[in-house]
């Protein structure tokens, strides 16, 4: 830890309701908490997980919409000592069944819809199932205020920086999932750092769509808010038609955005009032084109910063303050007033260091790296050494000391003895008026390596020709990038945090699918030859 650094969840919950008592802190179309309303919701959602058997080191299930009651379960289990498991409430019940044989928790927090699934998943399952709306009542709002007029609340404060506040489940198989195991002090620094990255006040509302079974909402939007006092916002789910509305409706000034959002949101019909919302900041990454992001600022009314950062580590890199590095994840995090903590470097295949220029694997050395895989300890040493974590993330530095995203080390592709990087290849494509977006994977070969293989949705009105774009994509790309492979779709698979699932792509090679290098015989998306 480091020395005199003493914030955890609870610390930063109750510093700010310290600060601010009556100022409403979060908003949601239930209703509303001031700062020392959530301290006293959340102390007595301490008292009911207590009176469950819940204590200091249990492992805490939630299957966790972003909703007013899961928050308060996450902050009370963090006071208690607990550590969470928040998982996406769309689990199936085989992979419901396959993460509670793998960490056997304490207690399961579910709903009343999910109870049936989570019964069925779990015949050897935890000692007590608990539903949401017996710990948190549906009038919450109520119940904190009348709470917080009693008297001040008493939040338990049980942990201490380093112990484990949750584990992240980074994959929703049947088999054993990498859960990342992440501190106290992780979510607490990425709380004091978000502001000051992106220049938040008070005097902001920071509204979140964004999942609370991952990282980024707990950690920047949630903790972020305490931590500077601002406001927070959330919406349970994420809808492009209604999203500025949700904004004007509670006063939104920021938010973020993971995957494609900012391209669904663009593709919304165009409206007079589009930048006649309060926001004035996104946080997103990985960045947009520069002719893009002016033309998704320009339309919004709002200004773009861009970072990276992971699980593993919530301290990655982000646009220093008063810079605009196009293209870029931009630079080294480092906290408002903690100094230089976090330092970033690439390396090679065979873990050569790399200088300025090269183009290798992100490094990341800080103290609130992951200590590992809960119960993993093989993996655990795959991606940690002296100190550093490999990301897994190709990217290239820059002389300026920022960084560009090349690719997933996973999903390079190696073709006619040549690495290729998917984005590179999908920008090329939908840049074409007739393609809305793609998605390129190396398949199997028949010789040896892999082939390129693109996955392609029309834009409305639009035809897809695929001659025509394997000629427009060999105009603008080396021979060995150009895909192979081509397959019409209606859409794409996406995961909850809209980006999208390349592992659900359909397999094989259908009727439908156009292969360039049979013959000259050019197939429709139909299938016609």
């Amino acid at each position: 830890m480091l020395d005199g650094y003493s914030r955890t969840i609870p610390r930063l919950l109750v510093n700010a309701a310290d600060r601010n008592p009556a100022g409403i802190w979060v908003r949601s179309d239930d209703g509303s908490l001031t700062f020392e309303g959530a301290v006293a919701a959340a102390a007595l959602t301490a008292q009911a997980l207590d009176d469950a058997g819940v204590g200091v080191g249990d492992l805490v299930m939630m299957t966790a919409s972003t909703t007013v009651p899961y928050l308060l379960c996450w902050l009370a289990s963090a006071a208690l000592g607990a550590i969470t498991v928040a998982v996406n409430p769309r689990s199936s019940p085989a992979e419901l069944a396959g993460l509670i044989g793998q960490i056997q928790p304490r207690v399961i927090i579910t709903g009343p819809g999910l109870a049936a699934s989570r019964d069925g998943a779990a015949p050897q399952g935890p000692d007590k199932a608990l539903d949401i709306a017996t710990l948190v009542p549906r009038d919450w709002a109520d119940q904190a205020a009348m709470a917080a007029a009693a008297g001040p609340a008493r939040l338990p404060d049980q942990p201490s920086p380093d112990d484990l506040a949750v584990l992240i489940p980074t994959s929703g198989t049947t088999g054993r999932s990498k859960l990342v195991m992440q501190t106290h002090l992780a979510y607490a620094m990425a709380g004091e750092g978000f502001p000051f990255w992106m220049e938040l006040t008070a005097h902001d509302r920071l509204m979140t769509t964004l999942p609370l079974f991952h990282v980024n909402a707990p950690a920047y939007s949630v903790m972020g808010s305490l931590a500077s006092g601002a406001g927070l916002v959330l919406v349970e789910r994420f809808s492009a038609s209604g999203f500025l509305d949700a904004a004007r409706r509670h006063g939104a000034t920021e938010f973020n955005a993971i995957g494609a959002m900012l391209e669904i949101l663009m593709r919304q019909p165009e409206r007079p009032d589009d930048a006649q919302t309060p926001l004035r900041l996104c946080y997103t990454g990985p960045a947009p084109e520069r002719d893009r992001q002016l033309e998704i600022e320009q339309r919004f009314g709002l200004r773009i910063v861009v970072g990276y950062a992971l699980s593993e580590s919530p301290y990655g890199l982000i646009w220093a303050r008063g810079t605009r590095p196009y293209g870029t994840l931009g630079s080294v995090r480092q906290h408002p007033y903690l100094g230089e903590i976090n330092e970033a470097r690439i390396a090679s295949e065979n873990g050569t260091v790399l200088g300025a220029g090269a183009s290798g694997e992100l490094q990341l050395r800080n103290p609130v790296l992951t200590p590992g895989y809960w119960g993993m300890p093989e993996e655990t040493a795959q991606v940690m050494s002296d100190g550093w974590l490999r990301t897994g993330d190709l990217v290239t530095a820059n002389p300026d000391g920022t960084y560009t995203f090349v690719a997933r080390v996973k999903e390079v592709i190696r073709r006619r003895g040549e690495n290729l990087s998917p984005l590179e290849v999908e920008e090329v494509l939908e840049a074409h008026p007739a393609v809305l977006e793609c998605a390129v994977v190396g398949v199997p070969s028949e010789l040896s390596e892999e082939e390129v293989k693109a996955f392609l949705v029309a834009s409305p009105g639009h035809e897809l020709s695929f001659p025509e774009l394997r000629a427009y994509a060999a105009g603008r790309l080396a021979a060995f990038k150009v895909p192979r492979y081509w397959e019409q779709v209606t859409e794409l698979p996406r995961t909850p945090t809209a980006r999208v699932a390349k592992h659900r792509l359909p397999t094989g090679h259908p009727a439908g699918e156009y292969d360039a290098d049979a013959d000259g015989l050019a197939r429709t998306p139909g299938g016609e030859k």
